[in-house]
């Protein structure tokens, strides 16, 4: 399997509606009830796609049983993280860790090698995203690091997980679908039971929106895994994490947060990186 053209195209839309929902949750007043209800609204968009393709078959259902429990980590860390500090210091950390270990770790769960260009492509997006999320200030903020490299570990674990699965299923928007489908409620209900007398006037407020960032989460990872059934998880992985780019330019656009010297020579890092694997 190669990183085809097409491939590339794919993930960096997919990489753009990923920053989108994770900018609408740092922008939130309630990081956890944006993410539940998001993430809730996204289950009920997959109800058409399910009574239309049908479910997948058994040798996938193991993987999304796993990949459900994995993904309530997920989306803890995940609001956890945006509650204790920015999004261009959270999301660069927890996205830039995670293609590192999946690049390690797949080799012996997926049986795929890199070539050494590859490699170098995956360190170079992997160093360019942290160089973005680390700082001077981040010091500053232990409790968003420590969410946020904990959210990179389980983010590893779960693009292993779901790799595998859609492979076993060998129908992408299937698998995605179905994981959709069931993947919204177990945290949404954790964070309603706590909030019982907020949630009906919160997701009035704030659905449109809502439901803008469950179809970009769906979109951001329906893409990639379909793309990691065309070419190798760790360069998929890798070039997924141009998100970080997106965001960045959101943070500064949208949030006021700072740009400076330190994010473009993190950005370049990132553009050398994707030209590594291209060529790899």
């Amino acid at each position: 399997m190669a990183l085809s053209g097409p491939v590339i195209a794919a993930v960096l839309v997919g990489a753009l509606l990923h920053a989108l929902w994770n900018a609408l949750v740092k922008s939130s007043d309630d990081k956890a009830m944006d993410t539940a209800l998001i993430h809730l609204l996204g289950s009920m968009v997959a109800i058409p796609l399910v009574l239309w393709l049908g479910w997948p078959r058994a040798d996938a259902w193991p993987f999304i049983a796993v990949s459900l429990l994995v993904h309530v980590g997920y989306y803890t860390t995940l609001a956890g993280a945006y509650r204790h500090g920015d999004l261009g210091l959270t999301y660069p950390l927890m996205r830039g860790t995670a293609p590192l270990l999946v690049a390690l770790s797949a080799t012996f769960t997926l049986g795929e090698t890199l070539s050494p260009l590859a490699w170098a492509g995956v360190l170079g997006i992997s160093a360019g995203v942290l160089a973005l999320g680390l700082s001077p200030q981040a010091r500053m903020a232990p409790q968003a690091i420590r969410f946020a490299l904990v959210n990179a570990v389980i983010i590893a674990i779960y693009t292993v997980i779901d790799a595998l699965g859609v492979r076993a299923s060998g129908h992408a928007l299937q698998y995605v679908a179905t994981l959709f489908l069931l993947d919204g409620w177990p945290f949404a209900l954790i964070v309603f039971a706590s909030r019982r007398a907020t949630v009906l006037a919160y997701a009035r407020r704030r659905w449109p929106l809502a439901l803008l960032g469950a179809i970009a989460s769906m979109g951001s990872y329906g893409v990639a895994l379909w793309a990691m059934t065309q070419a190798p998880v760790a360069t998929v992985a890798a070039l997924r994490e141009t998100s970080v780019l997106f965001a960045v330019v959101l943070g500064v656009w949208f949030l006021k947060e700072r740009l400076n010297t330190r994010r473009v020579v993190g950005a370049c890092a990132i553009a050398a990186g994707v030209m590594a694997l291209r060529m790899g």
